[in-house]
């Protein structure tokens, strides 16, 4: 039976991607910040999932914490972070952004890093994260959410290439979300919404395929291209 870790499980696309691992013969480690949540969903099936509290904007105890995690399932194939915040912040209240950055990157960069490493010492290993479509272009009402989502692109493009250098099989799959069903997809005028379910099933396909980047759902693909295309003083403008 195959190992994996799923960081933020608790709920939303973390919970659904945990899930269909367990039933694709994978052990799980969930984790995530509430206690009640993860220990609900290990009594789903003790078998498959093990659980542990872990605070992705705690940096200082998260290394003790998957170490514990890797033990208790015996070993680690594969780690997803599905963890991840986000909040409208036209005024820019510094505290929105800061809670943001800690989570999005500072939480991210010690997870990855810690990932990679293991990875690298153990020579095999696939390292995925969520990151977001919002990661292509900047965004006037949620500066910090789609920069930080820009830096986790950057960050695993820097991973695969530095695992290509090593010469190691260690997989880094970016996965780039549009709109998905869940407490983070905010605001109006949404639209290509995938549930839950579809999105992890995508997400899931990619891993399996080690794909590189996938979009979810595949058509925001094409979002992706126009994104990437339109001028600045159009985008600017908006």
């Amino acid at each position: 039976m195959k190992k994996a870790i799923v960081i933020g499980a608790s709920s939303g696309i973390g919970k659904g991607i945990a899930q269909l691992l367990a039933a694709n013969n994978y052990c799980v480690g969930i984790t995530g910040r509430r206690t009640d949540l993860l220990e609900a969903f290990e009594s789903t099936n003790r078998n498959c999932f093990v659980a542990k509290a872990i605070d992705v904007k705690d940096t200082s105890t998260i290394s003790t914490k998957l170490r514990e995690l890797v033990a208790a399932l015996g070993g680690l194939d594969l780690l997803v972070i599905s963890s991840g915040t986000g909040d409208f912040n036209e005024h820019l209240d510094f505290e929105i952004e800061k809670n943001t950055i800690d989570t999005n990157i500072l939480g991210f960069t010690c997870i990855a890093d810690w990932a990679f490493n293991f990875f690298e010492k153990q020579q095999y290993g696939h390292l995925a994260a969520i990151s977001s479509v919002g990661g292509l272009r900047g965004s006037r009402i949620a500066p910090a959410y789609n920069a930080s989502k820009a830096y986790q692109i950057n960050y695993f493009e820097g991973l695969r290439q530095k695992s290509k250098k090593l010469g190691i099989p260690i997989f880094i799959t970016d996965i780039r979300p549009g709109f998905v069903d869940t407490a983070m997809a905010k605001g109006e005028g949404q639209f290509w919404v995938a549930s839950v379910s579809k999105a992890a099933h995508q997400i899931l396909n990619a891993i399996i395929k080690k794909k590189p980047i996938v979009y979810i759902t595949k058509r925001w693909k094409l979002i992706a291209i126009i994104l990437k295309i339109i001028p600045n003083k159009f985008y600017n403008n908006r």
